[in-house]
């Protein structure tokens, strides 16, 4: 297929609404990893409760497949996929796995057990199913817009990590440290909260912006039929804004899932290889090898909280221009580059300080945000709607990959350690 040059997609883009759908992709971004970063800055207290079963690598383990599955699915069969109704149900599921899980530990008394642990699994093969539904229709969706809204989504990912870990910070410091479940049922409450408020953002304020309404109404006149229940929603036909559309001219059929992996083969090997690294350590290595030093029971979530914060800055710098990288190759060098982590970590836990330790976690999270926002960017550029709603499922598919690939070598760290 012809390609579509990035200045002839949008003649007549209209400025109302911007700075708002800036604001709500970056909102829903948080709402998409909220519930799963939660999980990762409690791990103070599944350590103790769950203290025999691994918890923090186990739930990344469990996780993983389920997100992976759907996600295939998901891919698959996204050109018919209700992108609407897809993240709704999302967003809905995380609403209420997050409500379940203080309601788990409230029936338990916060005994642990195997029991009340199968029972948590459970609810974390939940979120895995969830995140599917979201990440890969939000990239979808935001793929097809201007890249600040690719770059605003993700770095509301990133930013859920920062704010679960300051929420988390306050939660610990505010009550006596114990296997109190009232710690665990306060965090998760405040969590759940902003769920609702994601859905309530993306079911009412999103599709009504006349910026949204724009950008899905030409992905709807290039051939798109995901994006009709959107407009629906937003009170907006697909032809609505078709005279502000630069026609393409007489384009053939859009390209197949598998064509658009072969012509990004480059940037999905990328971004599987950024996320195999940081999984790889972030946060089954960072929770239990780190050794003993004198934060106690706060260096752990110390060490997680460093590498969420990192991971938003990395995906903050990509809005100054100067420190924009958009080589193809040099992102793939970037990411194998990543690979010198491992023995710097690993040397690090065994003769290094926390000093060393806390900017190991820093650096990591930075390469992490900075990588994931330069793919996600680059590669839907000179693509026709419904051919970027694709690859950014198909990129999303291949960052799942690699997390799955991430948190089964995790287990590695453990050779020699026993169980």
């Amino acid at each position: 297929m012809k390609e579509v040059k990035e200045n002839e997609v949008i003649r007549r883009e209209p400025s109302k609404g911007r700075v708002t759908a800036y604001i709500v992709c970056w909102l829903l971004g948080n709402g998409c990893l909220f519930g799963w970063n939660s999980l990762l800055t409690i791990e103070d207290y599944f350590s103790v409760v769950f203290a025999a079963y691994h918890p923090t690598r186990v739930f990344t383990l469990v996780y993983q497949p389920f997100a992976l599955i759907t996600i295939f699915i998901l891919t698959h069969f996204e050109a018919r996929v209700n992108t609407r109704l897809r993240i709704l149900t999302g967003y809905s599921l995380f609403f209420l796995l997050v409500l379940l899980i203080p309601i788990l530990d409230l029936a338990t008394s916060g005994r642990g057990g195997i029991g009340p642990y199968v029972g948590t699994c459970i609810l974390v093969a939940g979120f895995g199913i969830a995140d599917a539904h979201v990440q890969g229709g939000m990239f979808g969706e935001v793929s097809f817009m201007h890249a600040s809204y690719v770059q605003a989504f993700s770095a509301g990912l990133a930013a859920s990590g920062a704010i679960t870990s300051a929420i988390r910070f306050i939660c610990k410091a505010s009550f006596p440290n114990t296997k109190s479940g009232l710690r665990k049922i306060t965090f998760f409450f405040i969590s759940a909260f902003f769920e609702l408020l994601c859905i309530l953002l993306y079911a009412y304020v999103f599709p009504r912006l006349q910026i949204v309404r724009y950008y899905r109404s030409r992905a709807a006149a290039e051939g798109s039929m995901t994006v009709a229940a959107d407009l629906a929603a937003g009170g907006a036909s697909s032809s609505e804004y078709e005279k502000d559309v630069e026609k393409p001219v007489q384009l053939q059929q859009r390209l197949t899932n598998r064509q658009l992996i072969a012509k990004n083969a480059d940037y999905a090997f990328a971004i599987f290889v950024v996320y195999t690294l940081s999984l790889s350590i972030f946060p089954g290595f960072l929770s239990e090898d780190t050794g003993q030093h004198h934060l106690g029971s706060w260096y752990a979530i110390t060490l997680i909280a460093l590498f969420n914060v990192g991971d938003l800055l990395g995906r903050c710098i990509i809005l100054i221009k100067r420190l924009r990288f958009s080589s193809r190759p040099g992102l793939v060098i970037a990411a194998l580059s990543r690979l010198v982590f491992i023995p710097a970590f690993y040397f690090t836990a065994k003769y290094g300080s926390q000093g060393w330790m806390i900017m190991l976690c820093l650096l990591l999270g930075l390469s992490n945000g900075y990588l994931t926002v330069s793919i996600f960017v680059g590669a839907p550029k000179g693509y026709l709607g419904p051919e970027q709603n694709a690859l950014g499922n198909i990129l999303t598919l291949f960052l799942l990959l690699g997390l799955f690939a991430g948190v089964t070598l995790d287990w590695l760290w453990l050779i020699g350690k026993g169980w």
